[in-house]
């Protein structure tokens, strides 16, 4: 069977969309960004497992690392929308307080 790295990459892309599901707009520059950047690691990562030029063992050892690294990057996305999520709720807080203040003549 032959390996393309793209189409590869194109399904590594669609298998987090759909565990992403409602949160894919958020991960989506983020997830083609990693893949993009990492496609010629990855690519030559598979090579030589196909060439039998590294172990199974090593492979999927590399493969968990570049597992840690997706998932960090992820993470960042999730930490930056709480952080927008946290300033927006605080705006919100910010008005209706504001607003009973005012209320009371304050």
């Amino acid at each position: 069977m032959a390996f393309d790295i793209n189409e590869v990459l194109a399904q590594m892309l669609g298998a987090i969309k759909t565990t992403a599901k409602d949160n894919w707009t958020n991960v989506k520059d983020t997830a083609n960004s990693f893949l993009q950047d990492r496609k010629l690691r990855l690519e030559l990562l598979a090579s030589l497992r196909l060439q039998k030029q590294i172990s199974q063992e090593f492979f999927v050892k590399r493969l968990a690392d570049e597992k840690k690294i997706l998932e960090s990057e992820l993470h960042s996305v999730a930490i930056i929308t709480k952080a927008i999520a946290q300033k927006a709720a605080n705006a919100a807080i910010d008005v209706l307080q504001g607003a009973v203040m005012k209320a009371l003549g304050l």
